[in-house]
């Protein structure tokens, strides 16, 4: 699989939500398009096990490249790998290429509405929900519909003067149950509209409503001791917890419009298109631009809808966008949505331009390490608000027992990594018990005073393990040692991850899953525990001073052989010279023996 591990990096990258997959061969023609309900799932069990089927296994012989778009839910993907087959009719797919049209679900508009499949909708009142993916998926609606809600099929003219003179009467649909018989006056108009408003709540996937009204009923019935009745509305709840809702994504009132998005990373740009055709994604492209002139999201995003223009054709009139461009044409109209259906068709494309650029990304940062360096650099650099990027950062922690023992840790991290050989442990001497404060102040007026009395480079960036107090006394010691203002300084509030600026008495809360908070928390974290390492050792060495401590002439290397060789006091005392001299000479030996007479 050697020759396949540029795919292996592509499906590590995967996302586990639902979406479509295209797979190109080496040509870039796309061969295959496939949906899935988990994509990382499905397109690792291509290449994960042996293919009975001859067909499968020539197709994974021939992928070369990897596309995927991800979706909502699992109806989202079925619509959307459907759209695909027949626009890109692939090599390899065999289903899905007619070209019939999507199967809609139509209620009539009528006294006594009728409630019906249909595929050609028509401008005579009517309303139309819909797209469905398939015939069978239509089918499982309205078998849902009907168990729930039961509503006529007939073709009658029920209007109140027929049912008032009697001129119909119930049929068979009436006797099964499958119509509770407004023909003959069975079931008021008022009650049958009501049903097919919650058919309406139904189809437009606003299930909360449908529930609380059946629930109301089986309570109602219960109340009144009509348990049977009571029942019936329970099972009607079970069926609809079962169901799932019809794709909220693709809407057939959305209409034709094209949906944009874009991020950029640096010099980097990655935008998603989607071009909706009657309700449909038919469309989807992700497109990568380099900005060379440090242009703006709106400038690359207005380059962007250009070279769709050039592959698709002219953009639809409608474009959905995620901020206003200055586009004066009044060929199109841009629309930025806060709600309904356009806004999730905008929040789809963000998703799509997110996974493109994190996969995109890990790529380049495989070939070339600099190049994370690089953005983990300026991304600290800009929310951190620093007017150069922090590649070399230093955190400092205290840490004491009861003020016993006092040390301060001082790590230092260099492009965003820990560089060890330059962390430093700081004895504190002038400060008396737990000050936290003075021991910020002393640490840092030591570290930063022999920094510039030895012309070594400063840091760009300070970072204090604690809130406005000890940020204060840090401050307060760069002004006496004259670097203030030359180097960045933050302090970072364990409680709720808030970073606190000089002068500044509001916080600023950086996203929790930004890589900038991760490298602040791994130098906060490291800086803890590198003085917490050095507090124990130099607390450790005060318990266990001994005896051998007080023998002029004996040093603690001296003192720690004669134990580790004879374990204890009392057996050094009972050596003659000869054994003593083996472990710490002569000399010393004549020494230890001479105390302890």
């Amino acid at each position: 699989m050697a020759e396949k591990a540029h795919l292996q990096s592509q499906i590590s990258n995967l996302p586990t939500s639902p979406g479509i997959y295209k797979y190109h061969d080496k040509a870039r023609k796309i061969i295959y398009v496939g949906k899935a309900k988990n994509l990382k799932k499905r397109v690792s069990s291509y290449f994960t096990k042996k293919h009975e089927n001859r067909k499968t296994a020539v197709l994974v012989s021939q992928i070369d490249h990897i596309e995927f778009t991800v979706v909502d839910t699992e109806f989202d993907a079925l619509l959307l790998e459907n759209s695909l087959i027949k626009e890109l009719q692939p090599k390899y797919n065999i289903n899905l290429k007619d070209d019939k049209s999507y199967p809609l679900i139509k209620i009539t508009k009528e006294r006594f509405p009728k409630v019906f499949p249909m595929r050609n909708p028509m401008n005579d009142g009517s309303e139309y929900f819909g797209p469905f993916a398939s015939v069978r998926i239509m089918h499982t609606v309205l078998d849902l519909i009907k168990q729930l809600y039961p509503i006529r099929n007939c073709n009658l003219n029920l209007s109140q003067k027929n049912i008032d003179t009697g001129k119909f009467k119930v049929c068979l649909e009436y006797q099964i149950g499958n119509c509770l018989g407004p023909c003959e006056g069975l079931q008021s108009e008022e009650d049958y509209m009501e049903s097919i408003q919650h058919i309406r709540y139904l189809l437009k996937g606003n299930l909360k409503e449908v529930s609380r009204h059946l629930k109301t009923l089986m309570k109602t019935a219960s109340e009144e001791t009509h348990f049977e009745k009571a029942h019936l509305y329970k099972q009607k709840i079970e069926h609809l917890q079962k169901y799932q809702a019809k794709s909220t994504i693709v809407s057939h009132t959305v209409g034709n419009v094209d949906v944009f998005h874009i991020l950029k990373e640096g010099n980097y740009a990655f935008a998603n298109f989607l071009r909706v055709s009657n309700g449909i994604i038919v469309q989807t492209r992700n497109i990568e631009l380099r900005s060379k002139l440090d242009e703006t999201e709106k400038e690359i995003l207005l380059t962007a809808i250009a070279e769709v223009h050039n592959l698709y054709g002219a953009p639809n009139k409608q474009l959905i966008l995620p901020f206003n461009l200055d586009l004066e044409d009044d060929r199109f109209e841009m629309i930025i949505p806060r709600a309904g259906d356009k806004k999730k068709l905008i929040d789809l494309s963000f998703k799509n331009c997110m996974y493109y650029k994190k996969e995109k990304m890990s790529q380049y940062e495989k070939l070339n390490p600099d190049l994370k360096v690089e953005r983990i650099m300026t991304l600290m650099q800009k929310e951190l608000r620093l007017t150069e990027a922090p590649v070399h950062a230093e955190c400092f922690d205290n840490s004491n027992l009861q003020g016993t023992n006092a040390v301060s840790a001082c790590v230092v991290f260099k492009n965003g990594k820990p560089s060890k050989r330059d962390y430093r442990i700081f004895n504190v001497k002038t400060v008396v018990g737990p000050d936290d404060f003075a021991t910020m102040y002393e640490v840092l007026t030591r570290r930063y005073s022999r920094l510039v009395a030895e012309n070594q480079p400063l840091p760009q960036l300070i970072v204090i393990d604690g809130g406005k107090g000890q940020l204060s006394s840090s401050v307060q010691a760069l002004k006496d040692v004259g670097v203030y203002g030359k180097i960045a300084i933050i302090g970072i509030a364990k409680r709720l991850e808030e970073i606190y600026y000089p002068e500044d008495p509001l916080p600023l809360y950086i996203d929790k899953r930004s890589e900038t908070l991760k490298i602040i928390q791994q130098m906060r974290d490291e800086a803890h525990r590198f003085g917490i390492t050095a507090h124990r050792k130099k607390r450790n060495k005060g318990s266990l001073k001994t005896v051998l401590d007080d023998i002029p002439g004996i040093g603690e290397e001296s003192a720690n052989a004669l134990l580790a060789k004879f374990k204890s006091v009392k057996k050094i005392k009972e050596q003659g010279l000869a054994n003593l001299a083996i472990v710490i000479g002569e000399s010393r030996a004549k020494k230890v023996l001479e105390f302890f007479k």
